[in-house]
């Protein structure tokens, strides 16, 4: 099991103009631990470096389906055997789920009924929400008890409230139904460790593979800046903030 340890590289970080505003991240203790799951995707690898560079972090440990240990979510054993490998050690202090799909080589999102179909549902359903609701299932637990914050990274299309255009029919269903996760996770979660604080997160528009082929890419945000952004909305997060959906900016969305 390998670990990176953050605040090693200060020197890197002070050359990095996308850490030049990190988040301070003082509510967590120093030498906190955090672990990122999703950390090959652009915005996982994103988390990953803004913590590998604060000086408040100790540990920060990026799982993907090739890591160590490996998580694939197309395998169910392999979430439980991940979390039980690292329940272990210690307890994280923030655990970020990175993961997500909007498209494929094999589809695009879809813009009317007649393009629903069976494969790409089911598809999408099990990315952005069987794969998280199994990550709050085993990963909850590993969450310490005097301050851990789990962020999963939800979009503001999957608000029901908020939808005006319509479209991407599966993409937004998957992204509501895994906020419906988030909150009564939360509920149960406070039951055993009042000091918990589980949202879901909206990155925004950001550079990656997921928003390249569409128009709002061409003003996206950085992957760096967006995980910048998310870390400073979750340094200030209570745990009477429990079960909320937020964007990046700290605003609260519609469900």
């Amino acid at each position: 099991m390998v670990f990176a340890a953050c605040g090693a590289g200060s020197a890197a970080k002070h050359n990095n103009p996308h850490m030049a505003h990190d988040a301070n991240l003082n509510s967590f203790p120093q030498g906190f631990r955090a672990l990122v799951i999703g950390s090959s995707g652009g915005i996982g690898a994103a988390f990953v470096d803004c913590l590998e560079n604060n000086p408040r972090c100790a540990q920060v440990l990026g799982l993907h389906r090739h890591s160590v240990p490996p998580i694939d979510f197309d395998l169910e054993a392999s979430m439980a055997q991940a979390a039980a490998q690292l329940a272990s050690g210690h307890k994280f202090h923030l655990i970020v789920h990175a993961a997500g799909v909007l498209h494929t080589p094999q589809y695009m999102p879809e813009k009317k009924l007649s393009d629903l179909n069976y494969a790409q549902l089911m598809d999408t359903f099990r990315t952005n929400t069987f794969g998280p609701a199994l990550v709050l299932r085993h990963f909850t637990p590993l969450l310490d008890s005097q301050r851990g914050v789990m962020a999963v990274l939800s979009a503001k299309v999957g608000s029901i409230g908020d939808n005006r255009l319509g479209g991407w029919y599966s993409y937004r269903a998957s992204k509501a139904a895994l906020n419906m996760l988030v909150k009564t996770a939360s509920i149960e979660v406070k039951r055993s460790n009042p000091a918990a604080v589980l949202v879901a997160l909206h990155p925004g528009t950001v550079h990656s593979r997921l928003s390249q082929p569409f128009r709002g890419g061409g003003a996206a945000r950085s992957a760096a800046d967006a995980a910048t952004d998310m870390l400073r909305v979750l340094d200030r997060l209570t745990p009477a903030e429990t079960g909320q959906f937020l964007a990046y900016n700290g605003a609260q969305l519609p469900w």
